[in-house]
């Protein structure tokens, strides 16, 4: 599932025009590397293309995305804890959306609408609570 939401606000964002790393910490504290290939985003059609979510599922990145990333849920919700700075501004859609997750920081973003630059690593933190603790298969 993916798309676009028309409801909400379009995003200003810059993609990146060289190579950088983006490590998922996951909530066992496992991480993951990745090397974001400009050349290559967008992976998919999941969330705004060059964004966390998309990087995620490009790799193979267990991150929950009920809404299909298109800024209807908070289920995405992430915390940058480096290179936040990278990254575009959230939208008040965005905002809105994170009030919904539980354990937000200052930090928290939307993997779905956080699109990073390049121009810095970018550390994410997957958080352990999740408001979709159902799902299938697992």
């Amino acid at each position: 599932m993916g798309g676009t939401n028309p409801y909400i606000e379009k995003t200003d964002y810059e993609l990146p025009k060289v190579s950088y790393s983006l490590t998922f910490i996951q909530p066992s504290g496992d991480s993951t590397t990745v090397t974001v290939d400009p050349d290559k985003l967008p992976y998919g059609e999941t969330g705004l293309p060059g964004s966390i979510l998309d990087i995620a599922m490009g790799h193979g990145v267990d991150l929950e995305h009920v809404c299909g990333g298109v800024c209807a849920c908070s289920t995405c919700h992430i915390v940058v804890k480096q290179g936040l700075e990278t990254c575009n501004e959230g939208t008040d859609d965005e905002y809105d959306q994170l009030d919904e997750a539980p354990m937000t920081t200052l930090q928290s973003r939307l993997g779905c609408q956080c699109v990073p630059n390049g121009t810095k690593n970018i550390v994410v933190e997957i958080p352990a609570v999740n408001k979709n603790l159902v799902r299938e298969g697992h």
